[in-house]
C-alpha cells in the first residue's frame, strides 16, 4: 500500500528502528527526498540529524539512469555502474563530465543547506543512512561507502522502500539494513506515494534548523 507522504514512510520507518534508539544513533539523509523520512526518525530515536550530499551520475542523453554517484567529501568518493557505462557506450571523459558537474552541484547543496552549520560525528555511533527509498543503488552504495570512511560502530542502512534484489546487494555494504517494503518487481519510487513533490531547498533548510546537530545534543527537536 503506498506511502501518504514522505513523512508518514518516516514514522513507520522509526518503529523499526526503536531498537537503536539506546546506541547513540545518528540520522545522516539524503537530500533533498530523504530529509522529511529522516526527520521522523531523528525525532522517534532523539537523535541528530545530519546530511549526506550524494549525487546520481546519469548517462548524459538519459539522465535519470545512474552510471555512477558521487559523495561530498575532501576527496569525493565516485561509485561507478559499470554494466550502464558500458551499455550506455559512455566514455571516461563523458563520465568525468558528468560527475564533475554534479560535484558543483554538491557543493552549491552544501553551502545553501549547511553554511556554517555543526556537522555531527559519526565515529563511535551508529550511523543509519536514510533514503525515501532505492532504485538501482548507485547513490545510496556510495552514501554507506563514505559513512563507513568516518568510522561509525555501527552502520544501518533504512528505507521505506526498495526493490528486493538491490536491497540483497546493499546488504554487503551496511551492517544492517531495514526497510518497511521492498517488492520483487519494482518500477518507481515515487509510486510507492501518494504525495511524491520535489521536495525545495527551502524545506530541507527548515527541518536542519528544527533538529539538533551537535553529537552530544539528543535533546527532542521543537515541534
Amino acid at each position: 500500500m503506498p506511502f501518504r507522504n514522505r513523512s508518514e514512510a518516516g514514522v513507520k520507518l522509526a518503529q523499526l528502528l526503536l531498537a537503536y534508539k539506546d546506541q547513540q544513533p545518528a540520522v545522516l539523509a539524503l537530500p533533498r527526498g530523504g530529509v522529511p523520512v529522516a526527520a521522523e526518525v531523528a525525532r522517534a530515536l532523539g537523535a541528530p540529524l545530519d546530511l549526506i550530499l550524494v549525487r546520481k551520475i546519469g548517462v548524459p542523453f538519459q539522465p535519470e539512469l545512474a552510471m555512477g554517484a558521487v559523495v561530498d567529501g575532501a576527496d569525493p568518493i565516485v561509485v561507478r555502474n559499470e554494466d550502464v557505462i558500458r551499455l550506455s557506450g559512455v566514455s571516461g571523459d563523458e563520465f568525468k563530465a558528468v560527475c564533475e558537474r554534479e560535484l558543483a552541484e554538491i557543493e552549491r547543496r552544501r553551502q545553501r543547506y549547511l553554511g556554517d552549520r555543526a556537522r555531527v560525528e559519526v565515529a563511535g555511533r551508529t550511523a543509519i543512512v536514510i533514503d525515501d527509498g532505492v532504485a538501482t543503488g548507485a547513490t545510496t552504495r556510495a552514501a554507506l561507502r563514505a559513512t563507513r570512511a568516518r568510522n561509525p560502530k555501527k552502520l544501518v542502512l533504512a528505507v521505506p522502500v526498495a526493490p528486493t534484489d538491490s536491497l540483497a546487494e546493499l546488504r554487503q555494504e551496511a551492517d544492517d539494513v531495514v526497510c518497511v517494503e521492498n517488492h520483487d518487481m519494482f518500477g518507481a519510487i515515487g509510486l510507492y506515494y501518494r504525495d511524491f513533490r520535489q521536495i525545495a531547498d527551502e524545506e530541507v533548510i527548515e527541518i536542519l534548523r528544527r533538529f539538533p546537530a551537535r553529537p552530544d545534543d539528543t535533546r527532542q527537536p521543537a515541534a
